[in-house]
């Protein structure tokens, strides 16, 4: 009943928020890209990340706009964290990417993925990219494989979405 919810839902979000973090965690102390793009993610959770990068002078294209590669990496990146949050290695098996404005030096570009659907080993993931005039840049239509029962973490457990 409602007594049993109360007490068991709670511990339940609370470990798949931990399970969230330290693959976060495990993921980061690995990622390369991320890192030398000036990446940072800034919240995670069961299926969901947000990441933030700043323009920088080298990652201009030929019209002073950000490399439209490199905002779906950002978004690439969200998608990642998000799908991974489970403890179950999980990769992209494709994805389709919408750049609706440019990004200018000095923007700072926000990554917000949310889970559409999981089920199987597959998942659906939007991720949206703003500025920091929350101006939409692009939308991020992720598709995910997850190779179960082969956990990013080992000796944690593996997360179930709700």
């Amino acid at each position: 009943g409602q007594a049993r919810a109360g007490v068991q839902g709670p511990l339940t979000v609370m470990s798949a928020q931990r399970t969230a973090e330290a693959t976060r965690d495990a993921m980061w102390a690995n990622d390369r890209a991320c890192k030398a793009l000036g990446m940072e993610v800034t919240s995670v959770g069961p299926g969901t990340a947000t990441l933030t990068m700043t323009v920088r002078e080298d990652m201009l294209n030929g019209h002073d706009l950000c490399h439209g590669g490199l905002i779906a990496t950002l978004a690439d990146s969200a998608f990642a964290y998000a799908c991974n949050a489970y403890n179950e290695v999980t990769v992209a098996s494709g994805f389709d990417i919408h750049l609706m404005d440019g990004a200018r030096r000095g923007d700072v570009l926000t990554a917000s993925a949310t889970e559409l659907a999981k089920g199987g080993r597959t998942g659906v993931y939007d991720i949206v990219v703003t500025n920091q005039r929350d101006e939409q840049i692009a939308a991020f239509r992720g598709r995910s494989y997850t190779m179960k029962g082969k956990p990013l973490v080992e000796g944690l457990a593996m997360g179930k979405p709700a």
